[in-house]
């Protein structure tokens, strides 16, 4: 047989028991026997009721999870040829979406012969860069990759 060292209820110090006397003592009690730490010599159990210690644990990470802001990666798309009021647009909306923490994926897509004239994309890339300067940082700059430019702008 194994001993333990066994912690009550009220985490007092009961002693070092036999494994067995132990499990007897907390079924007596209504309670659970839970090994709290297997790798100590002895190892340490805890007599408790582990439904309600599951319960509190359940509840306070749910607690925790409400006070956590989750960020979202928002996207917007644009073309080598968006005109200067459609940008103006979607930068206004990008930067709603980094004032609400939100992270922003800019995507530039090329079509067709478009591809052959990409400083065009880079050119507009580099105003939206310019215009949310002051509410955001780039976190992923302006990348190929296939047929798309892209960009990752987070808030500041």
């Amino acid at each position: 047989m194994r001993e333990v060292r066994v912690i009550g209820p009220e985490s007092e110090q009961l002693g070092i028991l036999l494994t067995a006397d132990a499990f007897k003592q907390a079924q007596d009690n209504g309670y659970d026997l839970v090994e709290v730490a297997p790798t100590s010599v002895p190892p340490v159990c805890r007599i408790m009721d582990y439904g309600k210690y599951k319960f509190e644990l359940s509840k306070k990470d749910h607690q925790n999870r409400r006070h956590q802001k989750s960020t979202q990666v928002k996207e917007i798309k644009l073309r080598p040829r968006t005109d200067k009021h459609d940008l103006e647009i979607k930068i206004r909306q990008i930067k709603g979406f980094l004032a609400d923490g939100n992270k922003t994926k800019v995507l530039l897509t090329y079509r067709g012969r478009e591809m052959a004239n990409q400083e065009m994309g880079r050119t507009l890339m580099s105003m939206v860069i310019a215009e949310l300067g002051e509410v955001g940082t780039i976190e992923y700059a302006p990348r190929m990759e296939g047929r798309s430019l892209i960009m990752i702008v987070a808030p500041k």
